[in-house]
Formats: C-alpha cells, sequence, structure tokens
C-alpha cells in the first residue's frame, strides 16, 4: 500500500501501464513507462529499494504487488533476496 504521494502516482501509473498492455495500446504503454522513468529518477533516494529494484528492472507487476502490500512476490532471473 503506497505509503507517500510518489508512491501512490507510481501506482497510479502501474495500473494504467498494466491496463494498456492488456488492450496493446502503444501510447498509454509509451506514456505510462516515461512517467514510470521520471517518477524513479524523480525519487530514487527516497524511495524503498526494492521498490527502486523492481521498478529499474521493469519489473512492473511485482512493484504492483509490492505497492500492494504483498509479501509473497516471486523471486526473479536476478535470485533476490531468497536466491542468495
Amino acid at each position: 500500500m503506497p505509503t507517500s504521494p510518489m508512491e501512490t502516482q507510481i501506482k497510479a501509473a502501474l495500473t494504467a501501464l498494466l491496463a494498456g498492455i492488456k488492450v496493446a495500446d502503444a501510447q498509454a504503454i509509451n506514456t505510462s513507462m516515461a512517467q514510470l522513468d521520471d517518477l524513479l529518477a524523480q525519487g530514487r533516494a527516497s524511495l524503498h529499494p526494492q521498490l527502486v529494484h523492481f521498478l529499474q528492472n521493469r519489473s512492473y507487476a511485482k512493484a504492483q504487488m509490492f505497492l500492494g502490500g504483498e509479501s509473497d512476490i516471486p523471486v526473479g532471473v536476478c535470485g533476490g533476496r531468497a536466491g542468495q
């Protein structure tokens, strides 16, 4: 669950991106990805490191899960904490 205004903006951009992907709306996808890149650049220092990791690696579904408060986010190819 978002705890800051920036996290709320990120969650809204993620929702728009994933909806755009679902209907193959290239404009919505491009706009949302650019917004997420901008938000990451602005908030990198103040965002949770795991959220930064998901956003910089474009793991948008995982970022959305993180912001939704889910704790059992699957480990990806990078290994994550469970892989170490």
